[in-house]
C-alpha cells in the first residue's frame, strides 16, 4: 500500500473532491467559454451583421468545444505535455459521443459531462505511464487516447442519455411549475455560482435551456449583482466591478466566517427566479453554459440575446425558435439581471445590518 501511495504521489495523482469537483469542473467551464460560448457569440454577430467570415470563425470555435474542455481539465490536473496534447482527441470523442443518446434520433446534452468524467480518467492513466518507458513519445499518447476514446465509446452515450433525462426533467418541471421551480433553480444555481464550483459547467452538463435556463440566469445575477451592491460600502467601485462583472465567489471567505451575509443574495434569487419564469417568461435559449454565467462579462445577457436571434442546438431540440424580441423582453432582461438584484439585495442587506446579522467589515474583500 505504501508503494502505491508513493507512486501516486510521484505521479501527482490525487484522488480528491477538490481536484475533480472544483478544479477540473471549473477548468471545464473555462474550456467551454473559450470555444462554444465565444463561437456562438461570434457566429451570431456574423449572422446579424451579414459577415460570413465571422460565421465561419464561430463555427470553428464551437466545433472544438470537446477538445477545449478536455485540455482545460488536463491543465487543471497538471498533466504533462504528451498527456495534455493527447486529450484533444479524447475530448473530441467524448463530446461527440456524449452528445448522442441511447434513444435513436434524440440529441443528447451530456457531452460536457462525458468529457469531464472521461478526460479525468484518461488524464490520470496517461500521467501514470508518463516517462515510465524509453518510448514515452509512443506509450503516453497511446494509453491516453486508447483509454479516453475507448471509454467514450463505452460510456459516453449512456452519460448523454442520463444527462439529457435529468436536464429534461428539470425543464419539464419548470414548465409545469414555473413558480416553485423558478425559486429552486434560481436559488441553487446562484449558490453554485458563488461556491467554488462551476454553475456554468452544471448548466452545460444538463443542457439547461428555456425557462429553467432563465431561472438559472436570474439566480446567478442575484448573487453577482447582489453582492456587488451589498458590499459597496466596504469595497467601493473596485468591489462593484470585480463582483458584478467578475464573480461573487470572491465573497466565499467572508461567507465561511459569517454565513448570514449570504442571505440577502439567496432571498433575492428566490424572488427574481419566479419573476423571470412567471412574469417575464424569460428563456435562455443560447448555449446552456451561458445560463450559469450570470453577469460575468455579461455572458448571461448575451446568451439570452443570442437565444432570441439564433437558438442553440440544444434549445432547438427542446422546441425553441428564433424570435424578434419586443420591449417587454428587453425590460425583463434588464430588470432580472441588474435592477431587481441591486434593489432587493441592497434593501435586504440594510435590514440585516440593522438587526446585527451583518456587521461592518463582514463583506470586505481580501486584498
Amino acid at each position: 500500500m505504501e508503494r502505491i501511495s508513493a507512486f501516486l504521489k510521484r505521479k501527482n495523482i490525487v484522488f480528491s473532491a477538490k481536484r475533480y469537483g472544483i478544479d477540473a469542473l471549473g477548468a471545464m467551464a473555462q474550456g467551454l467559454f473559450c470555444s462554444l460560448l465565444i463561437g456562438t457569440i461570434v457566429k451570431t454577430l456574423g449572422e446579424q451583421a451579414g459577415i460570413p467570415f465571422l460565421v465561419e470563425v464561430g463555427g470553428y470555435a464551437s466545433a472544438m468545444s470537446g477538445a477545449a474542455m478536455a485540455v482545460a481539465i488536463g491543465f487543471a490536473l497538471q498533466a504533462p505535455p504528451l498527456v495534455l496534447f493527447s486529450l484533444v482527441t479524447v475530448g473530441y470523442a467524448a463530446n461527440a459521443l456524449g452528445s448522442t443518446t441511447l434513444i435513436e434520433g434524440q440529441p443528447g446534452a451530456g457531452g460536457p459531462l462525458a468529457v469531464l468524467f472521461i478526460a479525468i480518467i484518461a488524464a490520470e492513466c496517461g500521467k501514470a505511464v508518463s516517462k515510465e518507458t524509453k518510448v514515452d513519445i509512443l506509450v503516453t499518447p497511446l494509453v491516453t487516447i486508447l483509454v479516453g476514446v475507448g471509454l467514450s465509446a463505452w460510456w459516453a452515450p449512456a452519460i448523454g442519455t442520463a444527462a439529457t433525462a435529468v436536464g429534461n426533467l428539470i425543464m419539464w418541471a419548470t414548465d409545469l411549475q414555473p413558480f416553485l421551480m423558478g425559486i429552486i433553480v434560481s436559488v441553487l444555481m446562484g449558490m453554485a455560482l458563488t461556491l467554488p464550483i462551476s454553475s456554468a459547467a452544471i448548466c452545460a452538463a444538463f443542457g439547461l435551456t428555456g425557462l429553467a435556463g432563465g431561472a438559472a440566469v436570474a439566480g446567478c445575477c442575484a448573487n453577482m449583482v447582489g453582492f456587488a451592491v451589498l458590499s459597496f460600502r466596504e469595497n467601493s467601485w473596485g468591489g462593484l466591478v470585480s463582483q458584478g462583472i467578475g464573480t461573487s465567489m470572491l465573497q466565499m471567505g467572508n461567507i465561511v466566517k459569517n454565513p448570514r451575509i449570504w442571505l440577502p443574495a439567496i432571498l433575492t434569487s428566490a424572488v427574481t427566479g419566479p419573476i423571470a419564469t412567471c412574469v417575464f417568461k424569460m428563456e435562455m435559449n443560447g448555449p446552456p453554459v451561458s445560463a450559469g454565467m450570470g453577469t460575468c462579462g455579461l455572458v448571461g445577457q448575451i446568451g439570452v440575446w443570442t437565444g432570441w436571434l439564433s437558438p442553440s442546438e440544444r434549445a432547438v431540440a427542446n422546441g425553441a425558435a428564433a424570435i424578434a424580441p419586443g420591449a417587454i423582453d428587453w425590460i425583463g432582461l434588464v430588470l432580472i439581471s441588474f435592477v431587481l438584484p441591486a434593489v432587493l439585495c441592497w434593501a435586504l442587506g440594510g435590514f440585516f445590518r440593522k438587526i446585527g446579522w451583518i456587521k461592518e467589515g463582514d463583506l470586505t474583500l481580501a486584498e
